[in-house]
């Protein structure tokens, strides 16, 4: 299993300085890929112009969306600038979508919460489309476009992911969450008959260092995920804050059969990039 670091992109207190240099170092380190999230109504940079700047930096790890909400963009624009950053990356690139379930971003983007669902089950077919058709450009080296995974908890999720991606992005919870969301996957690819096995990939989120550190990721991870309700505190009590901790969950997702695991800061300073190279270095 490769291990990748998140993008402090939704971090207050992260500045563009911060960001390019976190990649840069990424680079020279122990992780595979480096991975950016995506809120409109929040005090955060935008993953995909992120992403795009992180290319120009970097020259070996994968550069993923962890994931983007695509419903809250044109299809066809989205389509040309994925393509953009796999070709800035030289075929770098990992686009993860899902739908989100924050209702302000979608009001602050004149796009119909309800209908979400559907309008993210025709990007996926289209953005194919747009990929294969040699008027959008750039041409990368993926006739097909850029690697396409898809995130979601739902059965639809998983038909998503079967029909229409190279594979499947968990939002993260304990390792036995994602075996069961992992094992849906690969059955609905099964059924199809697709040949191989869909791409699997995990997240989690860590604060290294003394309680105060903790402390203050565990409020972070309070404010990220409000809109969830009681639920936010026990996403919150899933931060990783020992070297221990952090080896046994990235155990428990090998062993669960994770290809890809990406571990998000909940705190915006490069030393929190240094302590977890030197633990999974």
């Amino acid at each position: 299993m490769n291990v990748g670091v998140g993008v402090p992109n939704t971090l207050r207190g992260a500045d563009g300085r911060l960001l390019l240099e976190w990649a840069r170092q990424a680079d020279a380190g122990p992780f595979s890929s480096l991975g950016v999230f995506d809120r409109m109504v929040y005090d955060s940079y935008e993953p995909l112009t992120t992403l795009a700047a992180v290319a120009a930096v970097t020259e070996r790890i994968r550069l993923a969306t962890m994931i983007v909400i695509s419903p809250l963009r044109n299809t066809a624009v989205l389509a040309k600038t994925a393509l953009t950053i796999d070709g800035l990356s030289n075929g770098r690139f990992t686009l993860g979508i899902a739908i989100g379930a924050r209702r302000d971003d979608y009001e602050v983007t004149a796009v119909p919460y309800h209908q979400r669902g559907r309008i993210l089950t025709q990007q996926l077919a289209d953005l194919r489309t747009h990929w294969e058709n040699e008027a959008i450009g750039p041409r990368t080296g993926r006739p097909d476009g850029p690697e396409l995974l898809v995130g979601g908890n739902s059965d639809v999720t998983f038909s998503r992911v079967a029909r229409y991606t190279d594979g499947y992005m968990h939002g993260g919870g304990p390792p036995r969450l994602f075996a069961g969301m992992a094992d849906k996957a690969v059955a609905a690819w099964q059924a199809v008959g697709r040949p191989g096995k869909p791409k699997l990939w995990g997240m989690g989120y860590f604060a290294l260092g003394d309680s105060a550190l903790a402390e203050a990721g565990a409020d972070y991870l309070r404010d990220y995920y409000a809109f969830t309700g009681p639920f936010a505190e026990r996403i919150a009590q899933g931060l990783l804050t020992t070297p221990q901790a952090v080896h046994q969950f990235i155990r428990a997702y090998a062993e669960a059969g994770c290809d890809e695991l990406m571990l998000f800061p909940t705190a915006p300073n490069l030393e929190q990039l240094h302590r977890l190279a030197d633990v999974i270095g």
